[in-house]
């Protein structure tokens, strides 16, 4: 049975800060943002839009009522939970009006998570080939003004359809997990921002994509051939870059260019975007598929999948015939052109604008699934 990605969309804050700004105010040079890092914009969200609101509006521009009546499972993949009990996945069950007998939960395991669940609800699909899963990895990546980690901030999610006979990509069977237990990330309890060992994680990031790539050449007996490209986790757009360069040396100048032609088109929203956590890598997906000029049907995707702590995987799928036909390129461009630009004083007063759910408030944002206003701790979402 053929199983895989049968549709898929990604949403964003209509707001952003431009990183070259974001430089002469942090008193630094605009290249080590724009040529360093590789960022030119990041995606800024106000307190009445979060992770619920992010994956709803991914997730219902794509969705048909015959896939509402379908879906029995909801898996949202985040570490940027609003509930230390409740899922966001059973508010989304409602806001987007899926059919009641459905399971519906988190999975956290930093930017992993929605890799998890995308494994998952293949198997899940294989073993009910009626069924279809929405996984939708939504976050929001926050470090703190003027913060080492503040241009590599950013929000937003991104929503796919898992289902029998898919219409974009079938996931293959050929896949290698690492676990390895590194601090090199991670946010104890209580703390508002994330601890970060900027060096640590980088060098963990790349060892980990070297060895899981070692391992599933000897495994699977793939070779960078067998590969019309790979797409990495964006945390910053020269982050997968190293990755893949690490693995280039020994290769051809041909297939060197060609490689990193594909990797310059998968990082063409995330340039804009900035870091999504868990919806990083699936936004390089898209990114790929709707901006490279040479992909075709039956061509193999590698996909590296890396959460902090850490746990990555390396998996693949082939490309279906017409999968270009589903892409939603020209509202993507749309979406990302019809932003708002913020200026710095705008953007310092946003961010340090937090939701305090401890008080009964109402808001006017009419932005669709924002949140209208909080009552008893419970927000409360236009729909």
């Amino acid at each position: 049975m053929n199983v895989g990605i049968d549709k898929i969309n990604f949403y964003v804050p209509p707001y952003y800060v431009d990183m070259t700004e974001l430089a002469f105010a942090r008193n630094v040079d605009p290249n080590k943002f724009l040529l360093g890092i590789g960022q030119e914009q990041m995606a800024v969200n106000p307190k009445t839009q979060d992770i619920v609101t992010f994956a709803a509006n991914a997730a219902k521009r794509m969705l048909t009522p015959e896939d509402l009546a379908t879906i029995d499972m909801i898996i949202v993949g985040t570490e940027s939970s609003i509930d230390e009990s409740k899922a966001s996945a059973v508010v989304l069950h409602r806001l987007l009006g899926v059919q009641p007998f459905a399971r519906s939960f988190e999975i956290k395991e930093a930017c992993y998570g929605a890799t998890a669940g995308l494994q998952l609800a293949k198997n899940h699909v294989s073993a009910n080939p009626t069924s279809k899963v929405l996984v939708i990895a939504t976050d929001i990546a926050k470090y703190g003004l003027q913060s080492g980690g503040e241009p590599t901030q950013g929000a937003g999610a991104v929503a796919m359809l898992i289902s029998q006979n898919p219409r974009i990509l079938k996931l293959e069977n050929e896949t290698v997990m690492l676990t390895q237990d590194i601090y090199d990330f991670w946010r104890p309890v209580g703390h508002k921002y994330p601890m970060v060992d900027g060096p640590l994680s980088n060098e963990t990031y790349v060892q980990s994509f070297q060895k899981v790539w070692t391992r599933y050449q000897e495994k699977h007996q793939r070779h960078l051939t067998d590969f019309a490209a790979l797409a990495f986790h964006i945390p910053y757009t020269k982050m997968g870059k190293k990755a893949l360069l690490a693995i280039l040396e020994n290769e051809t100048e041909g297939e060197q260019t060609r490689m990193l032609e594909q990797y310059e088109a998968s990082i063409t929203y995330s340039r804009r975007v900035g870091n999504l956590y868990t919806g990083s890598l699936y936004l390089g997906l898209i990114s790929l598929l709707e901006n490279s000029n040479s992909l075709q049907a039956n061509q193999r995707i590698g996909l590296f999948s890396y959460g902090s702590g850490a746990v990555c995987e390396l998996f693949s799928g082939l490309l279906v015939e017409g999968f270009e036909t589903y892409l939603e390129k020209d509202a993507h461009l749309a979406l990302l052109e019809n932003r708002q630009p913020l200026s710095m004083a705008d953007y310092e007063t946003m961010f340090a604008d937090d939701l305090d759910t401890s008080i009964t408030a109402s808001f006017d944002d009419l932005t669709p699934f924002s949140i209208q206003h909080i009552e008893n701790t419970i927000r409360v979402y236009r729909e």
